[in-house]
């Protein structure tokens, strides 16, 4: 007995011994730096931890405020989730509910939801006891010629059984942990594609509404360039333009003509994206957007908060930082291999030759057995799998650095690309207005014989480039304000 004992201590200590040399120095606990970013230190050389391994980036970490701010954009409270509503189209609003209530992407994200939670639930079985129960009934007879007598011989059963592992070191908690934080990073999966697809209904309504726009450009474009046409063809006739008159104003209305059908096909390819952003064929959506509507008139101040909060807001950061919490909890898991594991298995029944005896107390039978189980050595197994689940840990790490910088990166380049796309807007209107004078002013000057048409053609294709490009100058600012909302985390009631 006193050698088994000796045994068992020696044993455990070289365990212990090979645990601490190749476990990790922490159970689950995620590298993180402290601190703020200086103006001579780079990002990169902040997120390596003391011991060599990735660091994450914290809320201290992140600028204080956005370099980009400027009067079309304030630091304030967070964005509302419903930002669609602030455009005042009721149309972009039913888009966006048929959209999260039929998106054929969004259903995925909430299957692969059910199926994480699922897995989650199946782990949590795993902290429970098994119980079953089994019955039955056994006939039997012996050889008459083994030097005995032939018998027969009848056992009827009936016995409930059990079986449990004790998570006495934590290590099925530890998965079932991991489980839960999939969980949770398929739920922030959902809400980044219902952020998405809110944008991208958003982005093609606009798109819609610009081509629509732009088509109602290039028809009364092409209307005032046919008047035109008749009065080169009238003065002609009087002798007082020439055919080149003519055939250069013809040559502008034609080219203008020609522009419809390909926008057009633009209005027609929009509308098919919209359909099946809606989960629906593109008829339905056709019939439904066919009437022509304009550009929402917005041009606000938008709210942004301090840069720290897109670490709250955002869906891709938040599922970033799940699958950190998830392959932390597995690290923890493996380390925990090393420790033995304990088992209580037991039963209870009932055994009877006659079956009016087997209820009774004296048919009764049972057994219990608790067992540990404690893997002294595996070829190295254990180990490489806590080194497995390490590199796993740090390259989840670095992918959630990684999303953080991107998620800063589309952040400060959406909210440039709309207080930009403001004074495009000013400086295009005020292009366009020049341009319908300039037509004015030559068209006078060439009916009282003081300019040549040159002048006039020229004024036709400076107004119908200006007035284009003011409907895409709105349009790319309604566009650049989606995508300043989805940088910083609005996304959906």
């Amino acid at each position: 007995m006193r050698r088994k004992m000796t045994f068992m201590l020696l044993a455990t200590g070289l365990a212990v011994n090979a645990m601490a040399q190749e476990a990790p120095a922490t159970d689950d606990s995620r590298p993180a730096m402290q601190g703020s970013v200086g103006a001579s230190e780079g990002v990169v050389g902040l997120l390596v931890a003391d011991d060599g391994r990735p660091a994450m980036l914290t809320p201290t970490m992140m600028p204080e405020a956005w370099g980009e701010a400027d009067d079309a954009l304030v630091q304030t409270l967070p964005v509302e989730d419903a930002w669609w509503q602030a455009f005042g189209d009721a149309t972009l609003d039913s888009l966006i509910r048929l959209a999260m209530s039929r998106n054929l992407s969004a259903e995925a994200a909430i299957s692969r939801m059910e199926q994480a939670r699922l897995n989650w639930r199946i782990g949590q079985g795993g902290l429970l006891p098994s119980i079953g129960v089994s019955g039955g009934w056994t006939r039997q007879q012996s050889s008459g010629n083994t030097g005995s007598a032939r018998a027969w011989s009848g056992q009827y059963s009936l016995t409930a059984s059990m079986q449990w592992e004790v998570d006495l070191f934590g290590g099925i908690r530890q998965r079932v942990k991991a489980q839960r934080e999939q969980f949770r990073a398929s739920e922030e999966e959902y809400r980044g594609v219902m952020v998405s697809l809110c944008a991208e209904v958003a982005t093609a309504y606009f798109q819609l509404r610009q081509y629509q726009q732009e088509w109602e450009v290039l028809s009364h474009n092409c209307e005032s360039q046919l008047a035109v046409v008749r009065l080169t063809e009238a003065r002609n006739r009087s002798g007082l333009a020439s055919k080149l008159d003519v055939a250069q104003a013809r040559q502008v209305y034609y080219g203008t003509l020609a522009q419809l059908p390909v926008m057009e096909a633009n209005v027609t390819s929009v509308m098919n994206r919209l359909a099946v952003l809606l989960g629906e064929f593109p008829q339905g959506t056709r019939r439904g957007l066919a009437a022509h509507g304009p550009l929402p008139e917005f041009v606000e101040v938008v709210g942004v908060d301090v840069p720290a909060s897109l670490l709250r807001r955002r869906p891709d950061v938040r599922q970033a930082e799940r699958q950190v919490d998830a392959q932390a909890a597995l690290l923890g898991a493996a380390k925990r291999d090393w420790l033995p594991r304990f088992f209580l298995d037991g039963s209870v029944g009932y055994a009877s030759s006659e079956l009016r005896e087997l209820p009774r107390a004296g048919s009764m039978a049972w057994q219990i057995a608790p067992s540990m189980s404690w893997t002294l050595f595996n070829g190295g197994q254990r180990a490489n799998t806590v080194r497995l689940n390490r590199a796993q840990l740090d390259e989840a790490i670095t992918q959630y650095n990684l999303t953080v910088l991107t998620a800063m990166q589309e952040a400060s380049s959406a909210m440039s690309g709309y207080s930009n796309s403001l004074k495009q807007i000013v400086s295009t209107r005020q292009a366009f207005v020049q341009s319908q004078t300039v037509l004015t002013l030559s068209l006078d000057l060439y009916k009282q014989g003081l300019s040549t048409f040159q002048s006039v053609l020229d004024a036709q294709r400076s107004l119908l480039s200006y007035e284009e490009s003011l409907v895409q100058a709105r349009a790319a600012s309604l566009i650049a304000l989606v995508q300043l909302y989805q940088a910083l985390g609005g996304g959906w009631e």
